[in-house]
């Protein structure tokens, strides 16, 4: 298949980039099918000079809140226009199942209908004051707003960031990741088609060390919104931090699942295979450590060595809507995985399915699993005992798809194991104890905790973490700055 090549989104128009091109590829098959215009430190500087101008000028800064509600809605109109164009991209280029991307893609209109509404209908406080006073708060918008994103959820995590800087006026510069950067190109034609004004929204895509770094860095930029692991938020946090800019970011991930007793185990498998599996586990909130109550450990651990089992006979191409699951990203992220594996492997705990880099033919649709970068998913135990504390995998981020499970007694041990992370973004409880589900949802030390679900996500529900799975949070009218 003829590969394509993408230029950047500046000012309104396809530009080319003076960076070294960007290879896509896909991760199923490792064939690079496109090629993409990247941005060198020069070009960074030239499109946040524009971007910084588009906001100075008042074109969208200054537009009344029903001018920008209205382009913001008929983006939600040309975005749902455009959904199968852009799941099929999305599909090939981060190799996720099409049966999660249809039910997740159509999804983001909401992020922009919310904040049109938002911007709508919102109302100043007017304060108290002693004496003759009349005292409001009102909402201004920054100025240039970097915003950098994921390889694992590109458009998802691009619309959440994007909708509300949009909204409260700001102009943005987009870095999406270089192993992604496609769908979040194909957004620009889209603002465009809406009406929203050149030099407002731009994208460039690049690598971190040259183009995100000239990004973040850049005296003009007045918040930096990031999605990436916990390391390179600290670096770009320093950065931001330099420059007095604002700074959200949400960051890694090791979210506990705790099911106790008193949880329906048929729901609480399942619960626990679509919280561990989808996004083949690449994702921040993953449920990655499963805490399972003694009495009913044995059942559990069976019933979801079933349920994974199930799960990797349907896997196959990611373009197949009856596949359940699909690739790893890259080579490199399936050389982490295989690492922290081996390493509990090697420590003694138990492989109760799964384990090993998938080869051979899907039974599903003949897909050859050793081209791309499949593995299968996966369940670790170290039984009742809990060595498996100790292992590398119980407090590092893989970003794939394996669990490990541990058995325990009381609800404060179950609390002392989810609590055991440096990492606070997401957990789940699992239980039909409404007291229960309460008492312990408190003391979970993570910004967002569901209770018998997992992965919900809406425009106006808080998202972020605590410890070092971030700063701030995303969604809520909190984001209108």
């Amino acid at each position: 298949m003829e590969s394509h090549t993408y230029e950047m989104w500046v000012d309104g128009k396809a530009q080319v980039g003076k960076a070294e091109q960007i290879a896509v590829e896909d991760p199923a098959t490792g064939e690079m099918f496109a090629y993409c215009h990247a941005a060198s430190s020069e070009d960074v500087d030239q499109v946040v000079q524009l971007a910084h101008g588009a906001f100075r000028s008042g074109v969208w800064s200054k537009a009344p809140r029903h001018v920008r509600a209205d382009v913001l809605d008929k983006i939600a109109e040309l975005l749902t226009k455009a959904l199968p164009r852009l799941i099929e991209l999305e599909v090939r280029q981060t190799g996720r199942a099409i049966r999660e991307m249809n039910a997740q893609v159509p999804t983001l209109v909401k992020w922009f209908k919310y904040y049109a509404a938002i911007i709508r209908t919102e109302e100043r406080a007017v304060l108290p004051t002693v004496g003759k006073l009349h005292n409001w708060i009102d909402r201004k918008p920054l100025g240039v707003v970097a915003q950098i994103t994921p390889f694992n959820h590109p458009m998802l995590i691009a619309v959440k960031k994007i909708a509300p800087a949009l909204a409260a006026g700001n102009s943005v510069v987009l870095k999406p990741s270089e192993l992604t950067p496609l769908t979040s190109l194909e957004l620009g034609n889209i603002m465009k088609e809406a009406g929203l004004p050149d030099g407002v929204f731009n994208v460039i895509p690049g690598d971190g060390p040259t183009t995100g770094k000239s990004l973040v860095e850049h005296p003009l930029i007045k918040k930096v919104d990031v999605t990436s692991g916990t390391p390179a938020g600290r670096a770009i946090g320093a950065i931001a931090g330099r420059n007095l800019a604002h700074f959200t970011a949400e960051l890694g991930g090791k979210a506990p699942l705790i099911v106790f007793e008193q949880a329906n185990i048929d729901l609480a498998v399942n619960g626990i295979a679509f919280g561990s599996f989808i996004a083949s586990g690449q994702t921040c909130v993953a449920a990655t450590r499963i805490i399972v109550q003694n009495s009913i450990f044995d059942t559990v651990v069976e019933m979801l060595k079933v349920k994974t089992q199930g799960i990797e006979r349907r896997m196959g191409s990611p373009k197949n809507v009856s596949s359940m699951m699909g690739p790893l990203i890259s080579a490199k992220q399936l050389a982490n995985v295989r690492m922290l594996v081996d390493d509990a492997v090697e420590a003694g705990i138990t492989v109760v399915t799964g384990g090993q880099r998938m080869s051979g033919t899907s039974p599903l649709d003949g897909t050859d699993f050793s081209i791309g970068y499949f593995y299968p998913p996966t369940i670790l135990t170290g039984g009742r005992n809990t060595k498996i504390l100790d292992t590398r995998i119980w407090h590092e981020e893989a970003f794939g798809p394996v669990v490990v499970i541990v058995g325990f007694d009381t609800e404060q041990e179950a609390l002392s194991l989810a609590n055991d992370s440096e990492f606070g973004l997401g957990a789940a409880i699992w239980t039909q104890d409404l007291s229960q589900a309460f008492r312990v949802s408190e003391d979970i030390e993570a910004g967002i905790c569901w209770v018998n679900t997992h992965h919900r996500n809406d425009p106006s529900s808080p998202w972020g973490g605590i410890k070092s799975s971030g700063v701030g949070s995303e969604n809520g009218i909190g984001r209108l700055s």
